[in-house]
């Protein structure tokens, strides 16, 4: 273990034996690390935080302070963060709230540039990008492989989910559906399938294809949604990444991001 004079670590606290605790880091008494992690320097791990393996903290990050809540009374919530991820300079990752379910996550294999936000009880995938200030307030879900542009803000209970792209500067009121990207400032508005990025992902000119297909029906028909939803299902009820679409909307609390009825060919 490399700890660096200058910083503070608890003498309770559980960090495997390769740790690398760089210049005025501190870390708190119930906070666990795991093998190959790096705190660069004048990084903050407080709280009940579990750190997973060889993940990146970048100078002045904070992990697992109090919930940005006024109903916090100091109870053990938690983060828990998995491995590989890195954290650049000044994010945020505040512990949950009781009433949140006592647990914020962060999966795996994630890039959160400088100065990202996760607020209380948010539970984020694996193989996210979150540009520069993205802030994501309380309680919102993130799927996995999905990208938040820079400056953009998401509304607390919203999900995002995988595979989707939100543009820079913008403002996520009510829920993406995977595969979707979104942009448009305040508001932002869906503009179609996130075809660029489902091919750098790997996915098939034939399964985008019916993905297209399908959004012309949800989304572009003028139908009601849960019309719409019927119809989908009766058409491409043995389409996998479909029926994930359909049961993401079926899940949806405050509502679907407005379609716009721009044509959503790819853009470079």
């Amino acid at each position: 273990m490399q700890i660096h004079s200058t910083a503070i670590v608890h003498p309770k606290s559980s960090l495997a034996d390769d740790v690398e605790v760089g210049p005025f880091c501190l870390i708190g008494e119930h906070v666990t690390i795991g093998k190959g992690t790096r705190l660069l320097s004048h990084v903050t791990v407080d709280g009940w935080t579990e750190i997973g393996e060889r993940n990146e903290l970048h100078p002045f990050a904070s992990i697992g302070g109090p919930p940005q809540h006024l109903g916090y009374k100091g109870e053990p919530t938690k983060v828990i963060i998995g491995h590989d991820n890195i954290l650049r300079e000044y994010v945020t990752v505040n512990r949950a709230t009781v009433q949140g379910g006592g647990t914020t996550t962060i999966g795996s294999k994630n890039f959160l540039m400088a100065y990202v936000h996760v607020a209380h009880d948010c539970h984020l995938g694996s193989h996210l990008i979150l540009a520069n200030a993205a802030s994501l307030a309380g309680h919102i879900t993130i799927g996995d492989h999905a990208i938040i542009g820079g400056l953009t803000g998401i509304h607390q209970y919203v999900r995002v989910g995988s595979y989707s792209m939100v543009g820079g500067c913008c403002g996520i009121v009510q829920d993406l559906p995977p595969f979707m990207r979104a942009a448009g400032g305040y508001r932002a508005r869906m503009y179609g399938l996130n075809s660029v990025g489902l091919r750098r992902q790997g996915f098939s000119t034939d399964r985008i294809s019916v993905l297209k297909r399908a959004y012309d029906m949800l989304f572009r028909s003028g139908h009601r949604i849960a019309e719409a939803a019927r119809l989908a299902k009766a058409e491409f009820g043995d389409q996998p990444d479909v029926m994930t679409v359909l049961a993401f909307l079926e899940g949806t609390k405050r509502g679907i991001c407005r379609s716009v009825g721009k044509d959503y060919e790819d853009e470079e």
